[in-house]
């Protein structure tokens, strides 16, 4: 497989590049995370995703490239009662988000984008995430030790919280971490 460009600045995913032995560069783009309101809550995450991976092309690092690689673009959402939850602000916005998964089911949406010349490939992955019910004690551990400001949904899957506090989940796990490898690289091996 072909060097790819990873437009996003994400350590999980650039561990799960890494695990699936895929060589890329990064490349972070220059792009807020705003979608228009009337967008389906389903499609945010690839809505966000393109826009990442569209600022990507017009970069100086993108076209010092002789040939230039396709670029791989993703956003992770997370989803309860219809509702976006956000990356927290806050330790209390942290602790507010917690006690709404808690106990319950939610979804994890990543949207993926693939750029290489003129093709582009679109899609989602959802997985369902079932949460045992969370005591103020285990929030505030979590929150305290991992500081989860920079996730979806104020938790990550592959931290205490996920060990201790995750039921089951139905779908991709890696996916929940934030990329869906395995599809991705079904779709890149087809480029």
């Amino acid at each position: 497989m072909s060097k790819i460009i990873l437009a996003s600045q994400s350590p999980r995913r650039k561990q799960l590049l890494e695990w699936a032995e895929i060589d890329f560069d990064i490349i972070i783009p220059d792009t807020d995370e705003t979608f228009p309101e009337n967008i389906a809550v389903t499609e945010t995450a690839q809505y966000i995703a393109r826009q990442k991976a569209l600022a990507i092309p017009g970069t100086v690092m993108y076209k010092q490239y002789v040939s230039p690689p396709a670029i791989l673009a993703a956003d992770t959402i997370v989803v309860c009662n219809g509702k976006i939850l956000g990356k927290p602000k806050d330790k209390n916005d942290a602790a507010a988000i917690l006690s709404m998964l808690s106990g319950k089911k939610h979804e994890v949406i990543t949207g993926v984008t693939i750029l290489h010349g003129d093709r582009e490939i679109i899609f989602s992955d959802t997985t369902e995430v079932w949460f045992h019910p969370l005591s103020a004690d285990q929030i505030d551990f979590y929150i305290d030790k991992y500081k989860p400001f920079d996730k979806a949904g104020a938790y990550a899957i592959q931290e205490w919280i996920g060990v201790v506090g995750i039921q089951r989940i139905n779908g991709d796990f890696y996916n929940v971490m934030g990329l869906p490898v395995s599809r991705v690289i079904q779709h890149l091996s087809k480029m």
